[in-house]
């Protein structure tokens, strides 16, 4: 009977030590945590419209918000006044003369033309007359003077011509007149682009985590209006002992569970911790208050990941 009683005893000290033993470590409670996209303009104004409300999900390109902007509206249509002024400007000085001066200088030079060979012609009658002696030699220097004179309006008429063709300005005025144009130009598209920021669309699909302002609110430059949460943009933040140290490196794969995941969680490591700490408050317990541990963070996939939220507890373990 005490042999019995002795063996029983033994046996449950023995399941009791068993019980005490803590197992391997093969997980870690963590959290996750995420990384916020703040959405803001860099110019002050009122908020004009509201697009979004918090918890719900947009698409890459949807407007999210918009502030008043009636003076980058004016600003845009003087700028885009003052460049249609240079443009005339410059145009008017590339510009040649009109069509019908050109015209008539053509005229002119087929005149001319048509004068130099009827002299050309009368200056060699001239010049057979002279060898036969039947005029003199007065006669023939007129002529020679007249078909020279007429060449002389050929060459004359055809630089005017040459001339009309060419830009009325000149090269110093042509290049102020450039630069002018130029600047304009500049002016507009800045004035373009302060008028597109006081409009700010998703730059990616996300979750709208949470708006600051109501419509009718001043907002001051810089300030954000909405931050979203993007899928990618989701982590878990676990901390290991210093002897699973070594086994944490970039780019290993690790698996994400929680209270009612229906399966695990896809995530890579992105972070190792080379600074021990103690356990932090938010994962305190009192067979961890003492141990210094490090701080370990695996990006999710961004497909599953958004099924989890910042704050909620999961546990990690190796894939």
């Amino acid at each position: 009977m005490h042999s019995s009683m002795k063996k029983l005893l033994l046996l449950a000290a023995a399941v009791l030590l068993a019980a005490c033993e803590k197992p391997p470590t093969d997980s870690w409670q963590g959290y996750i945590e995420g990384e916020f996209v703040l959405l803001a303009s860099p110019y002050a104004g009122q908020l004009e419209k509201l697009h979004v409300r918090r918890g719900e999900r947009v698409e890459a390109g949807k407007p999210l918000f918009a502030l008043e902007s009636e003076s980058e509206r004016v600003a845009r249509q003087e700028a885009a006044e003052r460049l249609k002024t240079a443009e005339a400007r410059l145009q008017n000085l590339q510009a040649g003369r009109r069509a019908p001066e050109i015209d008539a200088l053509r005229a002119q030079l087929a005149q001319a033309r048509t004068a130099a060979e009827l002299s050309a012609s009368q200056l060699e009658q001239q010049a057979k007359l002279f060898e036969d002696g039947f005029i003199a030699e007065s006669r023939l220097d007129e002529a020679r003077s007249a078909h020279q004179r007429n060449r002389a309006r050929v060459a004359e008429v055809q630089a005017q011509l040459r001339n009309a063709r060419l830009p009325l300005g000149r090269e110093a005025e042509l290049a102020a007149a450039e630069g002018e144009a130029a600047a304009a130009k500049a002016a507009v598209a800045q004035a373009e682009w302060r008028l597109e920021q006081k409009s700010v669309a998703a730059p990616v699909a996300a979750l709208v985590q949470d708006t600051y302002f109501v419509q009718g609110e001043w907002v001051v430059a810089g300030r954000p209006v909405v931050s979203l949460l993007p899928p990618g943009n989701l982590k878990a933040r676990f901390y290991v002992p210093e002897g699973t140290l070594s086994s944490m490196k970039p780019g290993l794969d690790v698996q994400i569970s929680c209270d009612g995941c229906p399966a695990p969680i896809a995530a890579k490591v992105s972070f190792v911790s080379s600074q021990a700490e103690y356990t932090p408050p938010v994962l305190y317990s009192k067979e961890s208050r003492s141990k210094l541990v490090f701080l370990v963070e695996a990006r999710l996939d961004p497909a599953a990941g958004a099924k989890l939220h910042p704050g909620q507890p999961v546990d990690v373990r190796l894939k």
